[in-house]
Formats: C-alpha cells, sequence, structure tokens
C-alpha cells in the first residue's frame, strides 16, 4: 500500500517523538485498531531508535513530522495539520505526558476540545513499579545496566553501524573482529558485552562477544567491534549488534598477552549466557 493510500486511510493515530518504541510506547500503538498509523515528532535527538529504525518495532505505518516544522503552530493549526494529512481521522491516542503546539503549551486537555473525534489518553506505564521513559532507558545503558534497559524495550538494544577498517591486530594477535561506526546511536557503557550480531543482509543472528569504548591498551581510539563465535564470518556492509548483558568494563592491560587472556574469559563468559538462553 502506497504511503498516500495510507493517509488517506488511516483513521487513528498515536502521536509522539517514540525514541526507542519502548513498552509504553507499545500501549499506545495497542490503542490504534486496524487501521491505524504512527505520527513521529521527529526532533533530532532520538538516539536509541533513530530516524526509520523506528519501522522495525511496529507493524503499523509510520509517518514524520519534524519539529521544526510544526513547533509555531498553534493548538487549532497543529488538529488541521493532522486532519488535512489524515482525512478519515477518529481517534488520536496521545501519552500522558504529551505536549504539543507553540512553546509546547497544549497538552491531552486542550487536544480532546480541538479534536471532534475520539482521544485516548495512555497513562504512565510502569516495570516492577519504575515509569518507563526513553531518558531512563538513556541512563540505564551508560551504566551498562542492558538487562534494565532491555526491560524497559521490550527487546534488545540494538546498534546498527556500518563497516570500517580497524587496526589490523585483532585477527593477527588477539581475535577477529567486525569494526563498526555507528554515528546516529547511543552507545553504552565502555566495556565487554554478551550479544548477538546480524551480518549485513543474513535474517539470523550470530552469537558474539563486543566491545564498545577506546582502545586503551593499544591506539586509545574509539571502537565497536564483535566477535563472532560460531566461525569466521565476511562482513561486506555492515551489521547490527544486539546488546543481551554487560560483561566488564574497560580496561588497560599492560600487554598483548593479558588482553588476549581476558578476550578468552569474555568469549567462555558470553559463549555460557548465550548457551543458557536457547535452553
Amino acid at each position: 500500500m502506497s504511503t498516500a493510500t495510507t493517509l488517506q486511510n488511516s483513521t487513528a493515530i498515536a502521536i509522539g517523538g517514540f525514541d526507542g518504541m519502548h513498552i509504553g510506547h507499545q500501549q499506545l500503538f495497542a490503542q490504534l485498531g486496524s487501521h491505524g498509523a504512527i505520527v513521529v515528532i521527529e526532533t533530532g535527538y532520538a538516539n536509541i531508535t533513530p530516524k526509520r529504525e523506528r519501522e522495525k518495532y511496529s507493524h503499523y505505518p509510520i509517518f514524520y513530522l519534524e519539529l521544526d516544522e510544526i513547533r509555531h503552530l498553534n493548538g487549532e493549526e497543529f488538529v488541521a495539520l493532522l486532519q488535512e494529512r489524515f482525512p478519515k481521522l477518529q481517534k488520536i491516542v496521545v501519552g500522558y505526558d504529551f505536549h504539543f503546539g507553540k512553546n509546547r503549551k497544549y497538552s491531552f486537555s486542550e487536544l480532546k476540545t480541538l479534536f471532534e473525534g475520539e482521544v485516548v489518553v495512555v497513562d504512565e506505564v510502569t516495570h516492577n513499579g519504575d515509569s518507563v521513559h526513553s531518558h531512563k532507558i538513556r541512563a540505564k545503558l551508560g551504566i551498562g545496566d542492558i538487562k534494565g534497559a532491555n526491560a524497559f524495550l521490550g527487546h534488545n538494544f540494538s546498534i546498527v553501524g556500518h563497516l570500517v577498517k580497524g587496526q589490523g591486530i585483532g585477527k593477527k594477535e588477539l581475535v577477529a573482529t567486525i569494526n563498526l561506526e555507528a554515528k546516529d546511536f547511543i552507545t553504552p557503557k565502555e566495556g565487554v558485552y554478551v550479544t548477538l550480531t546480524r551480518i549485513d543482509d543474513e535474517e539470523h543472528y550470530h552469537p558474539s562477544v563486543s566491545f564498545v569504548g577506546h582502545r586503551v591498551t593499544t591506539d586509545g581510539s574509539f571502537a565497536i567491534e564483535t566477535h563472532i563465535l560460531d566461525g569466521v564470518i565476511t562482513c561486506q556492509k555492515g551489521a547490527v549488534i544486539s546488546f543481551v548483558d554487560f560483561i566488564r568494563n574497560n580496561e588497560k592491560f599492560d600487554s598483548l598477552d593479558e588482553l588476549r587472556e581476558a578476550i578468552k574469559r569474555d568469549i567462555a563468559v558470553a559463549s555460557k549466557e548465550l548457551r543458557l538462553l536457547q535452553l
């Protein structure tokens, strides 16, 4: 179905920033019904699921409104814009903390007055008593709490990167790695992680152990690199790293031999945890 056709036929929309497409966001999408669509207010700050990465986490079509293009609108103008884009619009779904219009002065209460159709306001979503927000996911990633971040997301935090040239010593002196650059994505705390990695256009993920951070033992440069555990894999374009758990902090070792032994231990930890996940 074309974009124009979807715009014409959508009767319900969910509006928000939706960075992360986390379990709170999914509660909004659950209200959309069979002819729903998602409207992303693109601020330019999304880095958990930047740009079109959001489309991996919902079957609903997603439309993007640049914040700079709508921030000057008053409430009536914003609602008019939505009705122009979605001529069959009957329902708008927002979160309890949604604000819109110039200087974010309008909330869901004004939306209910300005829009003649149904306005559904989804209450705060919590996990183990803690409210779910994108900024909290970023905070968890910043301290290496991958499992906590993934619980809020409802899926594994992932980084999509394109292939770049590494130092050249990994395959010769340590272990072979795929080196990536992922400028649009937030990076978790520097360290070593249990991960799953999807190469190029493959559909399946390989068990892996990944490093994010500055190579303090060698040249000090920043790197995102992943080592595939089930064989030598040739990467041509890029990869997706899906983070499962944190293993250890980034450390400086006195020699490549010490680093090599640490990597062996990392591989053992990752292999054991990934085997347990498969049971």
